[in-house]
């Protein structure tokens, strides 16, 4: 036998055994469950053939008897729960056969080349990832036979009796990588339908998956106390069992991993190498993509349609930036993996309207207040809308605070809205300019390396957390204006999100996996500090006067986001000079960028 064989067998191997002590736990469980109704009814039979007499004996029957009918009602409960559950299944979009023939023709080939059996179906997801998922529960309906049967036909009986699992892929694969590439990353996944067909592997897969399900049924509220009791205990002995197995579980699957990974070797090797390379390079662009450029649409009620589309672009103009690699040109040339479906567009379309609802909790369905927007349109829809929007709100938050339009209540104010405004009111003039001392209690204006023009606040490449936490302890602006301002805009955009329908209401439930009290799944980002509001605002500002006085226009940048252009030229150094402002309170480096740039801050703007 060859080490590749060796190698996937003992992997297999141990899979079965670990499954096999799953099964071993259930079995368990289900003897201790009959346990008294056989003492029980050896207590009876005893009792009808005069060998157990007397009154201990007449006691413990009149005792054991009630307590094995009580058991066994509890144990059929809890059985009949772990069997009827719905296990969690991860949001999807389904791809059929016939809107992809290419993509499942490519599938079965690199099944019938790692010998195992052909995925039931196949999924995409709106991540970069991909994996088997098993949705053969009852409670989920029968997977698709048709095609399963007719390929078991051709390998054997014994494989007729397993369904295979649903193959699910990341949608940015499909359109970043090449179709060879896409081919060398789903050989590892694909070989693992191998060990899912072996019976004792499956069982032991339904067994704990219908503990986790039911370990869910019990934890849900919302019920009457009795009926809150009972669940609660089935959940805990649902815990219970599914604690006894965990090691084992975990076992089992690292196992099948290691055989799958194993039978994937001489698929494409050389090939698979580079394929890797390029998911880290697809998650690191997407990634970007949902924080710097999906997040500000989705947060005003517009979703971009053609999310993995802009993957696409943004990993080219990361390529054309930095020089990745030679021959990029060439690699696009070849034939993308996204041509493999009929119709990419409306794919595109789906995947992005699910990536809305987990990563940030939208509806099922477009609507007055949650429309698709395409990339052309992005600028003006979701830009431009958002600069203005978050001008308003700070002038809003001004009038609350009872500030002048003007620094001299003689002045008449302007017919609008100024930037004006806001450099008086933000301004320290008795604050030393390069006072090292002064400084030592605030940030330095080049401080917060995640605020763009555009005023986002993303991380780069899925750093957000940490980021998010850097920002948590930097400590807040000192300056009295500077914090009654942020303070001001927090109790805003608390309000505002108040009296927004929050994301249960405002999905449909048409989708049974859905958990949708808990939308949105995946936050992209943990809540804006005071200090990033009131910066993000008023960049908003400084933005919407570089457009109504300058001629200045809003514009996408595929790695930032919202970007702001002034003489067909990004503005990317806007960002220190705000903080400054903000931070320091001193209002020089702003206005001198403002006079470089033609800006007339005294100028009345439009906002919505």
């Amino acid at each position: 036998m060859t080490g590749n064989g060796m190698g996937v067998e003992a992997g297999a191997q141990a899979a079965r055994a670990r499954a096999l002590a799953v099964l071993r736990i259930r079995s368990r469980a289900l003897a201790v469950a009959v346990l008294p109704a056989a003492v029980a009814v050896i207590l009876l039979a005893g009792g009808s053939t005069d060998h157990l007499v007397g009154p201990f004996w007449h006691a413990a029957r009149w005792a054991m008897t009630p307590l094995a009918v009580l058991v066994l009602l509890a144990a059929g409960a809890i059985a009949l729960v772990v069997a009827r559950a719905r296990p969690a299944v991860s949001p999807t979009v389904p791809i059929a056969e016939e809107s992809a023939p290419d993509l499942y023709r490519m599938v079965r080939d690199l099944a019938d080349r790692l010998d195992v059996p052909a995925p039931s179906a196949i999924a995409l997801t709106p991540d970069c990832d991909s994996w088997l998922e098993d949705r053969t529960h009852p409670a989920h309906g029968p997977p698709p036979t048709a095609e399963r049967d007719e390929i078991a036909g051709m390998r054997g009986a014994h494989r007729r009796t397993a369904a295979a699992p649903v193959l699910v892929i990341g949608s940015p694969f499909l359109w970043w990588m090449r179709v060879g590439e896409l081919r060398a990353v789903l050989a590892p996944v694909v070989a693992g339908t191998g060990p899912s067909a072996h019976p004792d592997i499956a069982a032991a897969r339904r067994f704990v998956r219908g503990l986790d399900a039911a370990v869910a049924v019990g934890s849900t509220p919302g019920r009457c106390p009795l009926t809150r009791g009972v669940c609660a205990s089935i959940g805990w002995v649902a815990r219970l069992l599914l604690r006894s197995c965990r090691e084992h579980a975990a076992q089992m699957e690292r196992g099948v991993a290691a055989a799958a990974s194993e039978r994937a070797q001489a698929v494409d090797y050389g090939l698979r190498i580079v394929a890797q390379e390029q998911v880290g390079l697809a998650y690191a662009g997407w990634d970007r993509l949902l924080t710097r450029v999906a997040l500000p649409a989705w947060r005003m009620g517009r979703w971009p349609s053609r999310l993995d589309a802009g993957v696409v672009a943004a990993l080219t103009e990361l390529s054309r930036r930095d020089r990745l690699a030679e021959g990029f040109a060439s690699r696009l040339g070849e034939r993308p993996a996204c041509d493999l479906l009929e119709e990419p567009g409306a794919v595109d379309g789906a995947a992005s309207l699910l990536a809305a609802r987990l990563f940030h909790g939208g509806p099922a369905e477009s609507g007055p207040d949650w429309a698709p927007v395409d990339w052309d349109e992005y600028p003006e829809e979701v830009v431009d809308r958002k600069w203005r929007t978050d001008a308003a709100r700070l002038h809003r938050v001004l009038d609350t605070l009872g500030v002048s339009h003007t620094p001299d209540p003689g002045t008449p104010p302007p017919d609008g809205p100024t930037l004006s405004r806001i450099l008086d009111h933000l301004s320290t003039p008795d604050l030393p300019r390069n006072d090292p001392a002064a400084a030592d209690g605030e940030d330095h204006p080049q401080g917060p390396p995640a605020l763009d023009a555009e005023g986002g606040t993303g991380g780069e490449g899925g750093n957000c957390q940490a980021e998010g936490e850097a920002e948590a302890e930097r400590p807040e602006p000192e300056n009295e204006r500077t914090a009654t301002l942020a303070a001001g805009l927090t109790a805003e955009l608390a309000r505002e999100g108040a009296t927004a329908a929050t994301p249960a209401e405002r999905t449909a439930p048409d989708a049974a996996f859905w958990d949708e009290a808990t939308l949105p799944l995946f936050p992209l980002q943990p809540p804006r500090t005071a200090r990033e509001l009131l910066a993000d605002h008023v960049t908003a500002m400084v933005c919407c006067a570089a457009m109504d006085t300058a001629g200045a226009t809003p514009g996408l940048d595929w790695l930032d986001g919202p970007s702001l252009l002034i003489k067909g030229e990004r503005a990317t150094d806007l960002t220190p000079r705000v903080l400054s402002l903000v931070e320091d309170g001193d209002p020089a480096p702003l206005r001198a960028w403002l006079l470089e740039s033609g800006i007339r801050p005294e100028k009345p703007v439009r906002l919505v």
